[in-house]
């Protein structure tokens, strides 16, 4: 079994919604774990998972910035929060070859979980329109 075949076996075992987006990769979109659009990507030798959290805003960057770091250091039991231009994210990173069920099931949960748990406390940072 190749790893694409591991990875996406491994989605279809997990029984979420997702599609293929391109080449070793997918988007799970699934309510009942509390992901809207989780990117999942083979990029031999990791798994990297990543979803789309907010924009920055225009003001307060210092103060969310702060936030962020204090939720990686103490909240965060998979992954970290990190900056992708001008977007907030959460990455996480398995090694496809060791990776196994039980390992990415609890990587997808925490992700969901900390954009549940933080949802409040971050959104004080979004721009009002």
């Amino acid at each position: 079994m190749t790893l694409r075949d591991k990875v996406e076996a491994a989605l279809v075992k997990l029984t979420l919604s997702f599609r293929e987006a391109g080449p070793n990769t997918w988007v799970v979109s699934d309510d009942e774990v509390g992901l809207e659009s989780l990117i999942v990507q083979l990029t031999e030798p990791i798994v990297i998972l990543r979803t789309h959290v907010m924009k920055l805003p225009p003001t307060n960057r210092e103060k969310l910035f702060a936030e962020l770091l204090r939720l990686n250091a103490a909240d965060m039991t998979h992954g970290a929060y990190a900056l992708d231009g001008d977007s907030v994210i959460i990455i996480d990173t398995l090694e496809a070859e060791t990776m196994d069920l039980e390992e990415l099931q609890a990587s997808i949960d925490a992700i969901g979980l900390a954009l549940a748990q933080h949802y409040r406390s971050l959104s004080t940072y979004r721009a009002r329109n």
